[in-house]
């Protein structure tokens, strides 16, 4: 949460990403957590989260970024695929806990901070 603060106004998310996070919460038993979860999603959609699209530029890039890897031998997870689309031709730096999923993608720009 420091973090977020930090970084006041500077973020976004993908449509990707959002989907994932609703569905998550939306697959928890009634509970306090999952209605913190709700009300805290609520709160970043009505404050203006930017919520951007997985695209034509992203589709683009992510067939560049698999045809390149299946090349090298490796295969891109499909959905991590479409988050690091959606952060790198929007220039952004994707932040992550989990940084090897993302590690081969070229001139992706990656964070993790939660070390």
């Amino acid at each position: 949460m420091q973090r977020f603060a930090e970084h006041d106004g500077q973020f976004a998310s993908s449509a990707i990403v959002w989907h994932e996070l609703n569905y998550g919460c939306n697959a928890l038993a009634d509970s306090k957590r999952k209605s913190e979860l709700q009300s805290y999603l609520s709160t970043l959609a009505n404050n203006g989260l930017l919520i951007l699209p997985y695209d034509h530029a992203a589709a683009e890039w992510f067939a560049q970024q698999r045809a390149a890897l299946k090349a090298c031998g490796k295969t891109a997870a499909y959905v991590d695929g479409e988050i690091a689309a959606v952060a790198a031709v929007n220039n952004l730096t994707l932040v992550t806990r989990n940084t090897n999923d993302f590690q081969y993608f070229a001139g992706l720009v990656l964070e993790n901070w939660f070390e």
